[in-house]
């Protein structure tokens, strides 16, 4: 069963999630209604970080961690 829901939001903020619905192919309802059930859902663990970082999570090495903070040490000291 659907039910209306009225929500008081900035207006630019609503202005720039309409863009992205559209963009998307979505509608501002679908995009809030998908957003309370990835809030609600139990069955997936949630997310800490953004899928893009997930994505990104494994590519470097933690010697090359390493390597990168040490090089940028010695940036910072002969500035």
């Amino acid at each position: 069963m659907e039910t209306k829901l009225t929500l008081k939001l900035d207006q630019t903020i609503i202005q720039s999630v309409k863009q992205y619905a559209m963009t998307n192919n979505r509608s501002l309802s679908r995009l809030v209604e998908d957003y309370f059930r990835n809030l609600l859902s139990e069955n997936e663990p949630q997310r800490q970080f953004s899928p893009l970082v997930e994505e990104l999570s494994g590519v470097i090495s933690e010697k090359d961690m390493e390597k990168l903070n040490y090089v940028n040490y010695l940036e910072q000291k002969y500035e």
